[in-house]
């Protein structure tokens, strides 16, 4: 009977730091999807920047690509790479919370975890 107890708290266990793994793991992908678009957006600014504003330039937006000048663009580029900036530090803010957390549940549990 104690066997099963301990082995049905040991399944237990498995499967929450299971689940912390894998919360880790969605958000460091997300982090790293924001980061390349993020990316991508600094260098089409970069490239947008100097370039005269009367310049026609095309943009993609919901799958339809749409005909504008430079000045019209690059605000819009702008706001969104603040908006993608500020997603980021909300992840990043969200992966360190929850991976204190997994921190706190490790040794309140006395988990140890093992490399095979």
């Amino acid at each position: 009977m104690a066997s099963q107890i301990t082995a049905k708290k040991q399944q237990e266990l498995q499967n929450q730091y299971s689940a912390y793994k894998n919360g880790l793991q969605q958000i460091a992908q997300k982090i790293g999807d924001v980061e390349q678009e993020a990316e991508e957006h600094k260098l089409v600014l970069e490239t947008l920047t100097p370039l005269p504003g009367d310049r026609k330039c095309f943009r993609m937006i919901n799958g339809v690509l749409i005909e504008r000048t430079v000045e019209d663009v690059v605000p819009a580029l702008k706001t969104n790479s603040e908006g993608l900036g500020k997603v980021l530090e909300d992840l990043v803010k969200s992966y360190k919370r929850q991976q204190e957390e997994m921190e706190k549940w490790k040794k309140k549990n006395n988990i140890q975890v093992v490399q095979q």
